[in-house]
């Protein structure tokens, strides 16, 4: 089989973008030259790889199987680029990252700018989604999990930790009053976390004298940035990670609701890499950076994060707490 790296780089490329036309456009390129690269990729393995059609475009069952095959021939090809050059030039490329809408517009966004400081020739491209998402498919350089991560099938570095707290808006305390225990809740307007069900589960109190709430939510969304914006508007009580939090109850923006009650446990940040892309030079370069930067806003005095590199190789499919 003689593959042109580069067929298989667009190849990769035109089911990120999802036509040939898009493909094309990016490149600079006539479409009939990106066609003659696909079809020469075909040939090359002897089989479809895509459906064409009027609707667009599919991966056929042998363009999925060649599509995962293609991602670790371009992580391994980069891998050796990196190390023969970044010593020199430094950390450099594209760098897209998986995270949670709250925690993109919370610490990520807010850490580029010193990052592009620090590393002028790395670019990010966010991923912002509450789900799950298949790394090698969805082309995912770090995935930033927080939580229990329990096999062996990637590896993880925790970054910080963050903590969890219910909090409700000046407006909705005006209209429904505040709950003064945990039965108080069944009475109240609560937020659920339709995409991740596991933050539906708010536990009150430690050890045996735990007591957890199932929450079905009077309003759900399956996005944790429009959880915050339901808990400001006063549409009702919400669970929000408590770095995020802080500066509007500061401001009289959000007010804590059962503060002391509800489990503060802090709970791990990781960031989660495939096993081939852990080494490079621009994977290390970011993950360092929201290190250091997780440092200096997670936690309050006494409670502070402990960051370091995981030597046991961690699962990327679980679930987000």
């Amino acid at each position: 089989m003689q593959l042109h790296l580069d067929d298989v780089a667009l190849f990769a490329r035109i089911v990120e973008l999802g036509t040939l036309s898009a493909a094309a456009r990016e490149r600079d390129v006539p479409v009939s030259q990106v066609t003659r690269a696909l079809a020469r990729l075909e040939r090359a393995c002897g089989v479809r790889l895509l459906h064409r059609t009027t609707h667009g475009l599919s991966l056929t069952d042998e363009g999925d199987q060649f599509l995962a095959h293609a991602r670790r021939l371009l992580d391994t090809a980069a891998e050796l680029q990196a190390e023969l050059s970044g010593k020199i030039s430094g950390p450099s490329g594209w760098v897209r990252v998986s995270v949670s809408p709250i925690l993109a517009q919370t610490v990520i966004v807010p850490s580029l700018p010193a990052l592009y400081e620090r590393h002028p020739s790395v670019q990010v491209d966010i991923a912002a989604d509450d789900r799950v998402v298949d790394m090698a498919r969805d082309g995912i350089d770090i995935a930033i999990r927080t939580g229990a991560l329990i096999s062996d099938t990637v590896v993880a570095r925790q970054i910080g930790t963050l903590t969890r707290a219910l909090y409700a808006s000046p407006a909705y305390m005006a209209a429904h009053g505040l709950p003064r225990g945990v039965d108080d809740l069944a009475q109240h307007r609560l937020i659920a976390n339709s995409a991740s069900p596991v933050l539906n589960q708010w536990t009150f109190g430690s050890g045996k004298r735990a007591q957890q709430l199932a929450v079905r939510g009077h309003t759900r969304t399956d996005n944790t940035a429009i959880v915050l914006s339901l808990v400001q508007h006063g549409v009702g009580i919400g669970r929000i990670v408590e770095f995020v939090a802080r500066p509007l109850v500061a401001s009289g923006a959000l007010v804590p609701v059962l503060p002391g009650q509800s489990d503060s446990e802090a709970v791990p940040m990781y960031a989660v890499m495939l096993p081939e892309r852990h080494r490079l030079p621009k994977i290390r370069a970011c993950i360092d950076h929201w290190a250091q930067w997780m440092e200096g806003m997670s936690e309050p005095p006494g409670q502070g994060s402990r960051s370091g590199v995981s030597a046991a190789r961690r699962d990327d499919s679980m679930p987000r707490r």
